[in-house]
């Protein structure tokens, strides 16, 4: 199943992106810190939605517009007091179909399957305000994933575009960690 391939196939990339945001993550100690780093999350996310839409139709995956995505994180710099005005452009995958679509979005959907660890995280360091995004689907989480997986693999079925998919899967994951990266070289 390509789900599986590509989570195979992409751990390192994973666990680099990982440790960049938990490092951030760790460095919080304000509401503004947090709406920093949500900053890193909404302008990637937004950027990469805004690649996916010409092939994300109600018709690839028909509950697409309700899941997570960067108004969910917006709404959430908001409410930490921030904005999302003079943000940087980002470099995000060329997306050409429906299938390299979806394999960009199953990083943004993992991300969000990460959330709630990401929560009580926040927690420990007195930060409450400004979660919504993370929370993920509540309940429906593994229920939101499995439609999500089960798509992506019906996309997927030929086995011959699975090298394709993972290359986008990993692309993703390298370029959101970029956007981290590119923060903390302009701060140093």
């Amino acid at each position: 199943m390509l789900h599986q391939n590509i989570k195979d196939n992409t751990t390192a990339a994973h666990q680099k992106l990982e440790g960049t945001v938990v490092r951030q993550l760790k460095a919080i100690r304000s509401n503004t810190d947090y709406a920093d780093v949500l900053k890193n999350f909404y302008v990637y996310f937004n950027t990469v939605e805004q690649a996916i839409a010409p092939f994300i139709t109600p018709e690839v995956l028909p509950d697409y517009s309700e899941r997570r995505n960067s108004s969910h994180i917006k709404q959430d710099i908001i409410e930490l007091g921030g904005s999302v005005e003079n943000l940087p452009t980002v470099a995000v995958p060329t997306i050409t179909n429906a299938l390299e679509a979806l394999s960009a979005l199953y990083v943004l959907e993992g991300s969000i399957m990460g959330g709630p660890y990401i929560v009580q995280m926040l927690n420990k360091y007195g930060i409450t305000a400004g979660t919504n995004f993370f929370s993920g689907y509540g309940e429906d989480t593994g229920k939101m994933w499995g439609a999500f997986t089960a798509t992506l693999n019906k996309y997927g079925e030929d086995e011959s575009t699975h090298e394709k998919a993972v290359a986008i899967a990993n692309e993703t994951f390298s370029k959101f960690g970029d956007v981290f990266t590119a923060e903390v070289a302009e701060k140093a």
